[in-house]
C-alpha cells in the first residue's frame, strides 16, 4: 500500500469515527432526555400518590367518626325502645294473659357458662318471658330470639330449664311479613300506638 492510499484510509477512518462519535453523543443525549422525563414523571406520580394517601387517611378518619356517630345513634335508638316498652310493661307485667312478678331491663348476666344479653326479661314461678326490643325489627331478630336467646338463657341459668319460655318482639316499626312470621311462630308482637303499647299475643308458643 502506498503512502497516499494509507493516508486516504486513515482519513476515511477518522471521518467514520467522527460520525460514530456524533451518533453516540446523539443517542446518549436522547437517553438522558428520556431519563429526565421519566424522573419528572416519577416525581409527579410520587406527589400524586402522597396526595392520594393523605386523602385516603382523611377519608378513613371521617368514616371512622361517622361510624362512631352512627353507632351512638343506633345505641340511643335501642335504649329508647327498651325504655319505652319496659316502662309500659312495668305498669302491667303481663304477656298473653300470663302475669309476671318481676321485670328486668337490659339484663346482661355473666357466669362460668358464658355471657348473655337480653333486652327485657319477665319472671314468675313457672314462666319466663324474653322480649327483644328493636327500633326497626326484622325477621332475623325473631329468628335469633327463637333459635339463640332461649338456649342462651337456659345455658346460663339451668335452674330455669323447665320453665315455660314465652317470646316477644317489641319495635316501633313492623312490616306485614315480620308480623306474619312472628305470629306463625307463636311470638308476641308489641308495638307503639300513640302513647300506649299494643300487644298481639294470642296463641303464644312455649319454648
Amino acid at each position: 500500500m502506498t503512502d497516499n492510499e494509507l493516508r486516504e484510509l486513515v482519513a476515511r477512518m477518522a471521518v467514520s469515527q467522527a460520525k460514530t462519535d456524533d451518533e453516540l453523543k446523539a443517542f446518549l443525549s436522547g437517553v438522558a432526555a428520556s431519563q429526565a422525563k421519566l424522573d419528572a414523571q416519577m416525581a409527579k406520580t410520587d406527589s400524586q400518590m402522597s396526595k392520594t394517601e393523605a386523602q385516603i387517611a382523611r377519608t378513613d378518619k371521617k368514616l371512622e367518626r361517622i361510624g362512631i356517630r352512627m353507632g351512638n345513634i343506633s345505641d340511643n335508638n335501642g335504649a329508647t325502645v327498651e325504655d319505652y316498652f319496659f316502662n309500659s310493661l312495668g305498669k302491667k307485667p303481663e304477656l298473653g294473659g300470663v302475669k309476671y312478678d318481676t321485670i328486668v331491663k337490659n339484663f346482661m348476666p355473666t357466669s362460668k357458662r358464658g355471657q348473655g344479653e337480653f333486652d327485657i326479661v319477665m319472671f314468675n314461678g313457672e314462666n319466663l318471658a324474653l322480649i327483644e326490643c328493636k327500633y326497626k325489627a326484622h325477621i332475623s331478630d325473631v329468628e335469633k330470639l327463637i333459635t339463640k336467646q332461649v338456649a342462651s338463657f337456659k345455658q346460663l341459668f339451668p335452674i330455669y330449664a323447665n320453665h315455660h319460655f314465652y317470646l316477644g318482639i317489641a319495635s316501633f316499626s313492623f312490616y306485614p311479613e315480620l308480623e306474619k312470621f312472628a305470629k306463625e311462630n307463636g311470638v308476641a308482637i308489641l308495638k307503639q300506638k300513640g302513647d300506649i303499647v299494643v300487644i298481639e299475643a294470642t296463641d303464644l308458643k312455649a319454648y
